[in-house]
């Protein structure tokens, strides 16, 4: 596995501790010298991010960021020598929209094992998460999930779950995750286990499918990063989001339609979830211990549902993701362009 690991992992109450060694700073100038050329030119690895990089835990969230060609006043900001040594401004970056659907480096239990292709991951010790790169908030949308190995007293649970599940837990542990269980087939949703099918195992191919009705009460616009504090590390600039848990939980309402399914070698094990919570739901995968999977998101699967289900893949959502995240982009500077004129004064 070519992904580097990292222990000492708090849960999310603990006190807030560095991302990794060495953490960015909130803020942090770039240095007279390394002005932005430096930090939106550099190199990312095939998989597209860094291999060190800070991971979303402890209430704090990272965005790996990129220099936004379309910024109001960027090539003022270039040719300025008086913001050497100062934090860039949020709106002058833009957040790195990847273009394929994979399984999220920095959005994960730093104790997962990533595979090079970024389709596979092994646990280690206790249930931990991983999600995907992208989310869906409408539509339906399938992935499917091979149990590549399953030793002797390891397990997952496998499903849907929002940003805010908690990664150092099975998905289904909290208000925001919904999963299907090997041992027993059993069903999750806020820890509340209920029956639902027969276990599965080593070599079986799961399906699982999200149906979510347009709604008018759901935010379907992604959050614009650009008023949020720019962090660096390892010479990449990153946003720095903090977590709102209690009020996302204050906020839950339920989907009114909205149904999850099941599949195990093709065979629809029926209804597992009605009226789930409305937001944006990503693939998440959790283990317990030395369990490996691998992810299938599309566009060609082993087992795809009927065409009754109307669904999409989730490698279509990468597309999508891009054309939508603009839009929220533009709309930011469109909404804060008096207030960007007056930061623009003090370049």
């Amino acid at each position: 596995m070519a992904v580097p690991l990292a222990g000492n992992v708090k849960g999310r109450q603990g006190k807030r501790r560095p991302a990794v060694s060495g953490a960015a700073e909130p803020g942090a100038p770039i240095g007279k010298k390394g002005r932005t050329a430096d930090v939106g030119t550099l190199k990312l690895p095939s998989h597209g991010y860094p291999t060190e990089h800070p991971f979303n835990k402890d209430g704090y969230r990272y965005i790996l960021a990129e220099p936004d060609p379309h910024a109001p006043f960027r090539q003022e900001f270039d040719e300025s020598n008086e913001w050497s040594g100062k934090p860039i401004p949020g709106w002058l970056y833009r957040s790195l929209c990847p273009g394929v659907v994979l399984l999220a480096l920095h959005d994960r239990a730093p104790q997962l094992k990533i595979s090079e292709d970024r389709l596979a991951v092994t646990g280690e010790k206790g249930y931990c998460m991983v999600r995907a790169t992208h989310g869906v908030s409408m539509g339906n949308w399938y992935f499917e999930v091979c149990i590549e190995e399953m030793p002797e007293g390891t397990a997952t649970r496998l499903g849907w779950g929002r940003q805010y599940a908690n990664l150092q837990a099975p998905v289904g542990y909290d208000k925001f995750g919904y999963s299907w269980r090997s041992r027993k087939g059993t069903r999750f949703h806020e820890s509340r286990g209920k029956h639902y099918s027969d276990g599965y195992g080593e070599g079986d191919t799961l399906g699982f499918l999200v149906m979510l009705p347009t709604s008018t009460t759901t935010k379907y616009t992604p959050n614009t990063y650009k008023d949020r504090p720019l962090v660096k590390f390892k010479s990449h600039l990153y946003y720095e989001d903090k977590d709102n848990i209690q009020a996302s939980l204050n906020n839950l309402k339920e989907l009114p339609g909205s149904k999850i399914f099941f599949f195990k070698n093709g065979e629809c094990q029926g209804e597992a979830f009605t009226d789930i919570y409305e937001g944006c739901y990503y693939p998440s995968v959790s283990l317990f211990r030395n369990v490996t999977v691998s992810i299938n998101f599309g566009p060609n699967f082993k087992y795809p549902p009927p065409s009754e289900y109307n669904y999409r893949p989730m490698s279509d959502k990468a597309e999508e993701a891009i054309c939508e995240q603009t839009m929220a982009d533009l709309l930011y500077l469109t909404e804060n362009e008096g207030k960007l004129r007056l930061d623009n004064f003090n370049l």
